[in-house]
């Protein structure tokens, strides 16, 4: 009885007329969509330009797959440079062979000359890009499905992936699908990434150096599971130990740059607000038009009082209280109108001469008032 099993596709290519659709150039190139997709939503939202992402991915993605060849080619050259082999199969990238160690290393290489043309800290940059490159590694692996490679050790799983190639020393079989493994592994490193970025509000390339780590991880027992030729050091193969050796470099990196630059960085572009877009002439124009209705709002008010009333009405208002407040007082000093005190009893002025005699004396205080009046007048008109 046969036993369920992952299918192989007969052929890994597709014509359209003279022109060949490879599965695993589709998968590399959908992977980079994606992480493109993905870096510029995240470097948007922690303060970057729009379309940045994409202008250094420029950069960073032929330097990745350059890279990427050229670690498989050196740790692989036996299958492009031994006898009976043909050294331009080297170059043909779209039969499959490409290393993501090397990929990531000149990746960074070309990111950071992309970054260092934008002005922008390539840490940062790398923080923004680390979950959209391990998705985009979940789906290159998808590749190796079509060029039926890099599979594991013979199983009887329902999961197994049978293989049908009889190519390139291939033995047909059952086998465990390392490639769906590490695809697996590598979309949970995203969420993890992702998840410990918004917790920890990774910075400084943390994010990224935790991607490396854990990808790290999942890579070193997956490697162990595989069964195609490799390079061997102290019976592990080589894979294995650039795993290792890259993973006690991320999670040093991590804890060095904890101690020595801890949180994220406030600008990571200078030039772009919190929404992507560019700090230009619209922005001045609009803090222009911000200034000019508040100087009419302060011109308003400085022309009202602080009970709301115009200057000049409080001006005379303030006037006739003067003058209510003038009569009172003089009134005080004759005596009140009668020209009594307050005992009822005639005032007395100009060495004890009665009110009678004194009436002389009391035009004076209305001389006061009538020149107080006539002040109080002037002012009002004023």
């Amino acid at each position: 009885m046969e036993t369920a099993y992952i299918p192989s596709p007969s052929h890994g290519v597709l014509h359209l007329g003279p022109i060949p659709l490879r599965g695993y150039a589709f998968c590399i190139i959908i992977g980079v969509f994606v992480a493109v997709w993905l870096g510029n939503k995240r470097w948007i939202a922690r303060g970057g330009r729009a379309g940045t992402v994409a202008d250094i991915a420029v950069w960073a993605v032929p330097f990745g797959l350059v890279g990427g060849r050229l670690y498989h080619v050196i740790t692989d050259y036996e299958l492009y440079f031994s006898e009976g082999r043909d050294w331009v199969d080297a170059f043909k990238v779209w039969q499959g062979g490409l290393g993501i160690w090397g990929a990531i290393a000149l990746g960074a290489l070309g990111a950071w000359i992309g970054c260092r043309r934008r002005g922008i800290p390539l840490p940062a940059w790398a923080d923004a890009l680390a979950p959209g490159i391990v998705f985009a590694q979940a789906i290159g692996r998808w590749g190796n499905w079509f060029n039926q490679e890099l599979y594991g050790r013979a199983t009887d799983l329902p999961w197994a992936l049978h293989i049908t190639s009889a190519t390139d020393g291939r033995v047909p079989g059952y086998y465990h699908p390392t490639f769906l493994y590490e695809s697996l592994w590598c979309v949970g490193v995203g969420f993890l990434v992702i998840w410990a970025d918004r917790r920890f509000t990774l910075g400084h390339g943390r994010a990224f150096a935790l991607y490396v780590a854990a990808y790290c991880v999942g890579r070193g027992w997956i490697e162990y599971m595989r069964v195609d030729d490799a390079h061997h050091v102290l019976g592990l193969r080589l894979n294995d130990w650039t795993a290792m050796v890259v993973f006690v470099l991320a999670v040093a990196y991590i804890v060095v740059s904890a101690r020595l630059r801890p949180g994220r960085e406030e600008i990571v572009e200078p030039g772009a607000d919190a929404s992507g877009e560019d700090e230009g002439e619209g922005g001045t124009e609009a803090s222009v038009g911000l200034g000019e209705k508040t100087d009419e709002k302060t011109g308003e008010k400085a022309d009202k009082t602080s009970d709301g009333k115009p200057a000049g009405k409080t001006d005379g208002a303030s006037a006739d209280k003067a003058d209510d407040k003038k009569d009172d007082k003089a009134d005080d000093r004759t005596g009140g109108p009668d020209g009594e005190a307050d005992g009822g009893k005639p005032v007395a002025s100009d060495g004890g001469k009665s009110a009678p005699e004194s009436e002389g004396a009391a035009d004076g205080p209305e001389d006061a008032d009538g020149a107080l009046r006539s002040e109080a007048e002037s002012a009002n008109k004023g």
